[in-house]
């Protein structure tokens, strides 16, 4: 039985690049602080929240 409905499943770009990170960090090839190690995920949250932002105040300004 096959199920046309089409489903994104797996890991996203920032994802991918943090396990990176995280896999040179354990392994002693990179020194980074733990901070730039998942600079990844804490970037696009703040990319995320920014826009967000940015959109709050354009549907505000229009009222």
């Amino acid at each position: 039985m096959s199920d046309s409905s089409s489903s994104s499943s797996g890991i996203g770009f920032t994802g991918l690049l943090t396990v990176l990170f995280v896999g040179l960090k354990l392994t002693g090839f990179i020194a980074w602080s733990w901070w730039w190690v998942l600079s990844p995920m804490w970037i696009s949250l703040v990319v995320v929240i920014a826009i967000m932002a940015i959109a709050g105040i354009i549907i505000w300004k229009a009222d």
